[in-house]
């Protein structure tokens, strides 16, 4: 299954060179709908450029301050320079306490699909890559 998420250009380019291999959303109906496997196709918000990675696992917390205390935060998305600054309320700027306790949280980890694995503009055997997608 295939799913679509628009992206800041900060963390896009992250996932691009390797750095973030989490992906932080609210638990909501579209994230219940990810599987391991399922890929997902990050929409730069600014140039509107492709990136699809594969989900690797999926870890459901209760909030985000849970979440940060279980997974390295560099790998969700900071950096040395504002990892002590980290903060789960930094997420509040996309999903309020109220959204928090009623879905949830979750980590998707994930692996960049290479060009060479994105070939045909088929992914995982379906041939429209945007099929069956999740907008933000």
């Amino acid at each position: 299954m295939k799913h679509t998420m628009k992206l800041r250009p900060n963390p896009f380019r992250m996932i691009l060179c390797g750095e973030k291999t989490y992906e932080l959303r609210l638990y909501d109906e579209k994230r219940q709908c990810i599987k391991i496997g399922d890929k997902i196709v990050f929409v730069n918000t600014k140039t509107d450029e492709p990136l699809v990675v594969s989900v690797k696992s999926i870890h459901i917390f209760k909030n985000f301050t849970e979440l940060y205390q279980a997974l390295p935060l560099l790998k969700c998305g900071y950096t040395e320079e504002n990892l002590t600054t980290a903060n789960p309320a930094d997420m509040e700027e996309y999903y309020s306490k109220e959204q928090q306790m009623q879905y949830g949280v979750v980590a998707f980890e994930i692996e960049r699909i290479t060009e060479r694995q994105f070939v045909n503009g088929r992914i995982g055997g379906t041939e429209n890559g945007l099929q069956g997608t999740i907008g933000d």
